[in-house]
């Protein structure tokens, strides 16, 4: 999967849980449970996005490291609002398989990121001893 197309799932992933939150009941639970799905859902893309345009590998490391807890966070929010009966679970059938698949790849992404920048480093210090 290229940059651009997980560009466009973290997108429209933020975009499917605005829309989710935009339908919880206008009260207490209801309005706290909109402001943070919408912040954490929007923050998986804004945060993927930054991290395809970082300046090192320790830089892409953090900000793919981010976007892992937030979409952590956002499923949580989902499965809250589920249990909350703020929403019936059929309705975010979609939203919650995206959300795991989307963490899975930068997940793996991570890891991969992680043991590159270690064999890196440790190319670094041969040549330079």
């Amino acid at each position: 999967m290229t940059q651009e197309e997980l560009k466009l799932r973290t997108k429209l992933f933020a975009h499917r849980c605005v829309k989710v939150a935009m339908s919880f009941p206008v009260n207490t639970l209801g309005k706290h449970l909109r402001g943070q799905l919408i912040r954490c859902s929007t923050s998986v893309a804004a945060n993927y996005r930054a991290a395809c345009v970082s300046q090192s590998k320790k830089a892409f490391i953090a900000k793919i490291s981010i976007v892992v807890e937030e979409i952590d966070e956002a499923q949580f929010w989902l499965e809250f609002s589920i249990d909350e009966n703020l929403i019936e679970s059929n309705k975010l059938v979609d939203s919650t398989k995206e959300a795991n698949e989307l963490k899975a790849i930068f997940v793996a992404s991570r890891k991969t990121a992680q043991l590159n920048n270690k064999s890196n480093s440790n190319r670094q210090s041969i040549i330079v001893n």
